[in-house]
């Protein structure tokens, strides 16, 4: 299980300021601290940019390259802010991520193609809605592998995220439920008669609700996502708690 850190964010307030300033000295240090609490991938996540500002993510990624050896996932919704990071980058990244939306399969597919890039599929359909049902993302799954491949990606440059929903959701539990099942699907081979590698963003779960939720929920989930084989996890590093739950599940794992 491969831990990405998903702190590098434009909603941190800390990265947010280092942008608008392109001061590399506050993302630097963050960093560093990733890599020293044992992360192995780095989200990088500019959040919304406006065109006049879209060469904040190439800044970010020439911090972050300058600075460790993680592996780069790059994060925004649009294929063309994807495109200024990948070209940013000394060696291909995990693109996040690829949906039923029409842009996507348009812009961001070939992009990934092109640029010989890991790609994340949010199991999402053409109006960015995830399924509540193990059934149904299943459905997508195939149906985005089927495209992708199509489009000349190799299968196993493809990673499947469920989509965990927040906890604020009224159906949230069941839904958890089900993204587990979709995990153990997945990875058992069952699906595609050849393991898939999956992906979840646990912070999804209290996201903008981190006080009033526990994180307990966080470190219950994770449990049951690792003992469905789950690949990676996009999670909150610098969190020293669920840093040691990591460290106690690869250790039984």
């Amino acid at each position: 299980m491969l831990i990405a850190a998903d702190n590098l964010h434009g909603l941190n307030a800390v990265v947010a300021k280092a942008m608008e300033q392109l001061d590399p000295t506050p993302i630097r240090e963050m960093v560093k601290r990733f890599e020293q609490n044992g992360a192995d991938c780095v989200d990088i996540n500019p959040g919304y940019l406006t065109p006049r500002k879209e060469d904040r993510i190439t800044f970010l990624v020439d911090v972050v390259q300058k600075v460790c050896s993680l592996r780069i996932i790059l994060d925004s919704p649009s294929p063309r802010v994807l495109k200024r990071g990948v070209l940013a980058c000394d060696k291909p990244p995990i693109l996040n991520a690829l949906s039923l939306e029409t842009n996507k399969i348009s812009e961001l597919l070939p992009l990934a193609v092109e640029s010989h890039a890991d790609l994340i599929i949010l199991l999402m359909d053409e109006t960015s809605y995830s399924p509540a049902k193990m059934e149904e993302k299943i459905s997508l799954a195939i149906e985005l592998r089927h495209k992708a491949m199509a489009a000349g990606m190799a299968p196993d440059s493809l990673v499947f995220d469920p989509v965990l929903p927040s906890l604020r959701w009224d159906d949230s539990l069941p839904r958890i439920s089900e993204c587990v099942k979709t995990v153990r699907l997945l990875s058992s081979g069952a699906v595609f008669q050849e393991t898939a590698r999956t992906i979840v963003g646990l912070s999804n779960l209290r996201s903008g609700f981190r006080s009033f939720f526990p994180a307990q929920l966080e470190y219950n989930c994770l449990g049951l996502l690792a003992g469905a084989g789950i690949d990676m996890v996009l999670a909150d590093i610098l969190d020293p708690t669920l840093r040691d739950f990591i460290a106690s599940i690869r250790t039984l794992c």
